[in-house]
């Protein structure tokens, strides 16, 4: 057996051996109260985590507890929570899809009409899809060097032809219409497709446009001067009328405290932490994809992936 083979067995029992270990020992650790009734207490304010790129299919539980996917169950669950006044929601996101976004942003004005408070607590980032999400809270609070806005659309399309002609790759295309093949990689883009694309994300970016101006509560010609793409740090923004405090999840919690009338507000975490949520927090061993990635380098490979044939659109 290689040495090469020998290390990447000894390297995946190390990964096993410590999943196994910290899985035994948070599964014997006491654990944050899960059911509605622990919850119901008149001063809880719930705190959900938006974490990472916004899209649908989000990271499983096992590896992280604070995804798209798993923030819209929280958000689901916190709306049908009836002893519950008032969520914070914990935005560390770029953006992402803007359909998912959208929806997210639908969840919390749900959260809203259902009679709790809402205010969200953005960090490092919470911007374009981020920002399009904290915009249907009743409040906004962000760090004063919490990088936010971005608001606009953006979309990519690979031109591969110069590449596929140099590796000899050719393709054959049936197709039922004239643009069932538009923006395939392996020609130019034609004027009329780049005409139809920018139709897509002008009439995209409106929908942005208007969800920050009634979020926002400011004229949609204003919000447009500010939506140039560019991003805006916490307290630029709050200058803009883009946040309205400045500070952390500290005071994001006593803000929705106070909106809801709660005297000494208790902040519960709503979802329960992955392993990767444990890594983090024991800084070790950093995330399950990364230890993959090294895995395959042990291999002797790291494989390439080309993009996709069909562009999509990023908030």
């Amino acid at each position: 057996m290689n040495s090469k083979r020998t290390g990447m067995i000894i390297f995946i029992a190390a990964i096993a051996v410590t999943l196994i270990a910290v899985a035994v020992a948070y599964t014997r650790a006491p654990q944050q109260a899960q059911g509605a009734k622990a919850r119901s207490s008149s001063n809880t304010v719930a705190v959900i985590y938006l974490t990472g790129v916004i899209g649908f299919g989000s990271p499983s539980s096992l590896t992280d507890g604070s995804g798209s996917d798993q923030a819209m169950q929280d958000l689901e669950r916190a709306t049908n929570d009836q002893g519950l006044k008032a969520v914070v929601l914990r935005i560390d996101s770029p953006g992402g899809s803007p359909a998912a976004s959208q929806e997210l942003n639908n969840q919390l004005k749900r959260l809203r009409e259902s009679g709790k408070k809402v205010v969200v607590s953005c960090g490092d980032t919470a911007a374009s899809g981020g920002y399009y999400v904290a915009v249907a809270a009743d409040k906004i609070v962000a760090d004063p060097s919490t990088l936010t806005g971005s608001i606009g659309v953006i979309s990519t399309v690979p031109n591969l032809q110069d590449l596929y002609g140099k590796i000899g790759y050719k393709e054959q295309v049936f197709k039922s219409g004239p643009h069932k093949d538009m923006l395939s990689p392996s020609r130019p883009i034609t004027p009329e497709e780049a005409a139809i694309m920018q139709g897509i994300i002008d009439d995209t970016y409106g929908q942005f446009v208007q969800a920050v101006a009634q979020g926002r509560n400011l004229p949609e010609d204003q919000v447009r001067k500010l939506a140039d793409g560019r991003v805006y740090t916490g307290a630029q923004a709050k200058q803009l009328g883009l946040v309205d405090e400045l500070g952390g999840l500290h005071e994001a919690v006593a803000l929705a405290g106070r909106l809801a009338g709660i005297a000494s507000p208790q902040a519960v975490t709503y979802h329960k932490p992955g392993l990767t949520d444990i890594f983090r927090g024991l800084g070790a061993l950093g995330n399950v994809p990364d230890l993959m990635a090294t895995a395959r380098l042990l291999q002797g490979y790291a494989p390439q992936q080309l993009p996709p044939a069909y562009t999509t659109l990023k908030y």
